[in-house]
């Protein structure tokens, strides 16, 4: 691999210490309205969504940063992208509202960073769209959703999703240019074929996404996520901070303590506060959850808590408060 990258200054993540992250997404009221569920269905929920009540409450727990979902496996994204819809076609799942760009500016408004949730590869549930990316290998896809079978092979798709992989990073730069500095980071779920697609001297490769995510904002952080690791790990070099997803409270070991830097990469973990992501109630006491959050920091790093929220843009009062709980830990 190059040597020339240099990773971007992750000094605000360091200090914030602690921040959120919310799944707005459609596969909840596709699962109550099947088929049913439209493009029009999906506008009208984002329409819906109260950005200025949602900032303020992320802003009242004390969250320096909130992580949002553009979109996951239903093919339903909360912003606007042209390259995509030339590639995909229409009509587009996308939304007419770009509520990443709201959500990013009144966020800021209150001192809160925005990053972007986004999964490394077309959405599962869309086989118009996996299709048309080319997301579709003569191997088994099946730990991305996208099992053998299900369907028709692009035209010159290789091993490594070359083409595939390419009209992704487009998206990606798309959306990045349409947001600008007002997103200050990405993290990408899903790279789970590292050396299949990711772990390769030229491109498409880990660096290639970067500099897509980049694209608008060369200052935002990356990360890569490659699925649970206990100890966190980093995924690549040209990551700027650990994806650290977590199902419960162990980050490492004697043979591998935490530190700020992970292989060069900003220490972050990430998990859920309710029973699994985006839900509830919460499983944990205050005590443990303030807990954890403090030796993560205490060892340099960052954490952020996953919890439900309403389609309206709500977070749920008994989440807002214990993240307010952690939230004034965090800072004293």
């Amino acid at each position: 691999m190059a040597t020339d990258w240099k990773r971007a200054n992750t000094d605000w993540l360091h200090a914030a210490r602690f921040g959120t992250m919310t799944h707005f997404l459609a596969e909840k009221p596709i699962r109550e309205s099947g088929t049913s569920f439209t493009v029009d269905d999906w506008d009208r929920l984002v329409d819906a969504f109260d950005v200025e009540r949602f900032a303020m409450q992320v802003a009242e727990t004390g969250s320096r940063y909130h992580i949002f979902t553009v979109g996951q496996n239903s093919g339903f994204f909360c912003s606007p992208n042209s390259v995509y819809d030339a590639i995909v076609g229409t009509p587009s799942r996308l939304s007419r509202r770009d509520l990443i760009g709201e959500l990013a500016e009144a966020l800021a408004a209150h001192g809160v960073r925005t990053i972007a949730y986004l999964s490394s590869c077309a959405p599962c549930h869309h086989r118009e769209a996996v299709e048309a990316l080319g997301f579709t290998p003569s191997w088994d896809f099946s730990n991305n959703g996208i099992a053998p079978g299900s369907y028709l092979r692009a035209p010159g798709t290789d091993d490594r999703l070359s083409m595939a992989l390419r009209n992704w990073e487009a998206i990606v730069a798309q959306w990045s240019r349409n947001w600008g500095a007002s997103v200050s980071g990405w993290w990408f779920d899903g790279c789970y074929y590292v050396d299949k697609l990711y772990r390769h001297d030229d491109a498409p490769n880990f660096r290639t996404l970067a500099e897509a995510a980049k694209a608008g904002n060369p200052d935002s952080l990356v990360a890569f996520n490659t699925g649970v690791h206990q100890p966190v790990v980093s995924a690549s070099e040209y990551e700027d901070y650990t994806a650290g997803e977590l199902d419960d409270f162990w980050v490492g070991n004697g043979n591998s303590p935490l530190s700020r830097s992970i292989n060069g990469a900003q220490l972050h973990v990430l998990t859920y506060l309710g029973e699994w992501w985006g839900r509830g109630p919460v499983r944990i006491n205050t005590d443990l959850s303030i807990g954890f959050t403090r030796h993560v920091n205490e060892k340099g790093g960052a954490v952020t808590w996953d919890v439900p929220i309403g389609l309206a843009g709500t977070i749920p009062e008994e989440f807002a408060k214990e993240l307010a709980s952690i939230g004034r830990a965090a800072t004293t």
